[in-house]
């Protein structure tokens, strides 16, 4: 029995995924729309990448990350200090039992993406692939 509580077996289970989808489409509209009143928070375009939901469906982490990655910074910070807000608004919206506790990271996948097409780029790696 694995001691991860975000992952007991070969993946996330459908329902999983679905709410976990759920809540992100709800998440990125509560932000769009500005319903949390924080001025701050209101300030930044947020894009919500992913939700994963733990298997209880009781923690939903939310990869957000800040357009054009400016203010990626105090992003995690400022959606943590409204998360009962947001979490307020979220149940408002979802048909769900229970409204999960959410957790914020930096959604890094774009970073990624950079990176991979840099090293496809690099001379020394098109020379191995043109060979493979």
């Amino acid at each position: 029995m694995s001691n991860n509580k975000f992952h007991d077996g070969p993946g996330p289970s459908q329902r999983q995924l679905r709410v976990g989808e759920l809540i992100r489409r709800t998440l990125s509209d509560i932000l769009a729309r500005g319903e949390v009143h924080d001025p701050e928070l209101n300030r930044i375009s947020i894009t919500v990448g992913e939700v994963k939901t733990s298997p209880d469906l009781k923690i939903a982490t939310a990869y957000v990350s800040a357009l054009g990655g400016q203010k990626n910074a105090e992003l995690i910070s400022l959606l943590s200090k409204n998360k009962n807000d947001l979490r307020r608004a979220m149940s408002k919206n979802l048909a769900l039992k229970y409204a999960p506790d959410l957790r914020f990271r930096l959604d890094e996948t774009f970073d990624r993406m950079d990176e991979t097409r840099r090293l496809f780029s690099d001379e020394k790696v098109r020379r191995d692939l043109d060979t493979g």
